[in-house]
């Protein structure tokens, strides 16, 4: 297997926000395009790389979805030199102020969050939480140069670099879920030079981050026989310490509940102990909050299995996340693959009647 990092690197360095993902893709089609037959992008913009089974008869397929979009922010209105904003995706207000930004306007602008000093807004607590109508980015213009440069309903992304830790971990922004997609690029790697007795789609999905809006359209152009979805789920940390977060660089979270399959579930987690890979079951007696929601209900619905990996920090522009759990989660989904055959898909999923 090749060292993800460089390859997870590009992919936190560039925006790709929900909605306008063009960045991430071309990245991710260049380093799939070697690993898979074929190479197609969906109507509204999700990368489909297809494996295709060994076998010229009808074989099962396999869908494995990781979104690629990105949470971020949108200029509102250009007044008085300064943007108002609103936001892409769940942002929480609180990780605003400071924060370096990215204006994608007539050209790309440096900028930054701030909003207006606690002294001098009226009937407002000291140091309570800011709202987003309290925040706006400055880019260090007068208003007459801003016209000419930015305009309501441009983007605007995080600037943060992203960088390696100690320990094995790496942060930035756009780990959810772009670390799902290195860990399915792994999988692709592994999968390389087996003979597949399934076809596989790897399907790097767009708009997660708005309603799964590119899993519900992929699942229903490819009608697979089953699926997956990869995501992030909560590490624990200071105040994430429930039964709702996982112990970080420990092993994958396998769903277990509404959006799972248990024929699914049950072999992801056989699987795991036989490779050796920890892991950690998830429980998700109602919605998953991934791409697998939309995958299951789609067409006359497909058997599920949603797969997460511990991140700390979600939806900012500093989010943590292992290393070593990326690789684990695309070598469980690649023995997974290269376990399958028809007789053991029949098996899993044959309707049983009394």
């Amino acid at each position: 297997m090749k060292d993800i990092t460089p390859f997870l690197l590009s992919l936190l360095s560039i925006p790709g926000l929900s909605g306008y993902e063009q960045p991430a893709s071309d990245i991710i089609a260049e380093t799939w395009r070697p690993l898979v037959d074929e190479l197609t992008i969906s109507r509204l913009g999700s990368l489909h790389g297809l494996r295709k089974s060994r076998s010229n008869e009808k074989r099962p397929t396999l869908m494995i979805a990781a979104h690629m979009d990105a949470i971020g922010l949108m200029v509102k209105t250009v007044e008085h030199g300064f943007l108002t904003i609103t936001t892409i995706g769940g942002i929480d207000p609180r990780v605003l102020p400071g924060q370096l930004m990215i204006v994608h306007g007539k050209k790309d602008l440096p900028g930054l969050v701030q909003l207006v000093p606690d002294r001098l807004v009226n009937n407002q607590t000291s140091s309570k939480a800011p709202e987003k109508k309290d925040l706006f980015v400055d880019i260090g213009l007068t208003e007459k140069e801003l016209v000419d440069l930015v305009k309501p309903g441009d983007l605007i992304s995080f600037a943060q670099p992203p960088f390696e830790l100690t320990g094995g971990y790496i942060a930035g922004h756009s780990l959810d879920n772009r670390a799902s997609v290195a860990a399915l690029t792994i999988c692709l790697e592994e999968i390389k030079n087996y003979n597949l007795d399934c076809n596989v789609v790897a399907a790097a999905t767009v708009q997660e981050e708005l309603h799964a809006i590119g899993a519900a359209t992929s699942t229903f152009s490819v009608r697979p026989d089953l699926a997956f979805a990869v995501d992030v789920t909560f590490a624990k940390g200071p105040g994430s310490n429930d039964y709702r977060s996982f112990p970080l660089g420990e092993g994958p979270a396998i769903g277990l509940g509404a959006n799972n399959h248990p024929a699914l579930t049950q072999k992801m987690t056989s699987l795991a102990e036989e490779l050796d890979i920890p892991y950690f079951i998830e429980a998700m007696p109602t919605s998953s909050g991934t791409d697998g929601m939309a995958m299951q209900i789609t067409t006359n619905g497909i058997p599920t299995q949603v797969l997460g990996m511990s991140l700390r920090y979600m939806h900012t522009s500093v989010e943590m996340t292992s290393l070593k759990d990326i690789a684990r989660t695309g070598r469980l989904l690649a023995r997974f693959i290269t376990d399958l055959n028809p007789e053991t898909f029949k098996f899993m999923f044959e309707e049983k009647v009394s």
